[in-house]
């Protein structure tokens, strides 16, 4: 909300639903557990945020089946969280760049749907000689085109979490709805040693997965190397929507 000043008013400026929210956030329909750090806990946010859950849109059809059929669903649940108030969309699935420039074009406001345009950024800050690196929650589904929406060079090195014990299982294939995140957070450590350890010349590590910052400092620690997420890439996206204020 926009207040106008002059000596004699103040105009408060509407036209929204919902005020101090400007961020949107399209959300899958699951019900595994959203610990805070995941993308989908309210309290993982220095700042409100909107949610739109997109009704259908599964883990399993997003991530294994390429999200088929599902674009005007969430051009359409873009558009009513632009409507409420949103001045930005992201997701909360990382395979969703596959949507980026569609969605762009048909919400006519900015959007990140995916961890994964961090990618360049993150490139330009290393040496030469060092890459980044891909932990992805599945490495055999991640195809070139996921990469190409997201503006990641093809020969990007990464690993998946599908062959692991719990965080594949919990978040993907849905076969409960409780997650120990003990073996979840291994799942993602164990990810992000096997890509350094084939790849040595990986610098820095972006993780695809919305779910994953919660084991981000983890993995930091084990493989001594910078990581960055969805937390990251939309901590900095907000911060051009509501730039803070020196004076």
């Amino acid at each position: 909300m926009t207040i106008a000043a002059s000596s004699s008013s103040r105009v408060a400026r509407g036209g929204k639903a919902i005020y101090g929210a400007p961020l949107g956030i399209l959300m899958l329909e699951a019900r595994f557990p959203r610990i805070p750090g995941d993308m989908g806990n309210g309290t993982t946010w220095p700042f409100p945020v909107l949610y739109r859950v997109v009704s259908g849109a599964s883990p399993e059809k997003v991530v294994l089946k390429g999200a088929a059929g599902l674009l005007p669903d969430f051009i359409d649940a873009a558009k009513d969280l632009v409507r409420l108030g949103a001045e930005a969309i992201t997701t909360n699935c990382g395979f969703l760049s596959l949507f980026q420039k569609e969605i762009a074009a048909a919400v006519g406001v900015p959007v990140a749907t995916s961890s994964l345009m961090q990618v360049p950024w993150v490139q330009a800050t290393l040496p030469p000689g060092r890459r980044v690196g891909l932990v992805t929650v599945s490495g055999s589904t991640l195809t070139p085109a996921h990469l190409e929406g997201a503006g990641v060079p093809l020969d990007t090195p990464l690993v998946g979490t599908e062959h692991g014990k719990e965080f594949f299982r919990v978040l993907i294939k849905a076969e409960k709805d409780d997650m120990d995140v003990g073996l979840a957070e291994r799942d993602v450590v164990e990810a992000g040693k096997e890509l350094v350890a084939k790849n040595p010349d990986v610098g820095a590590i972006v993780l695809e997965c919305t779910n994953m910052p919660p084991y981000a400092a983890a993995l930091q620690a084990e493989v001594g190397l910078p990581v960055y997420d969805i937390y990251s890439m939309i901590t900095w996206f907000h911060a051009g929507l509501r730039p803070r204020a020196f004076a």
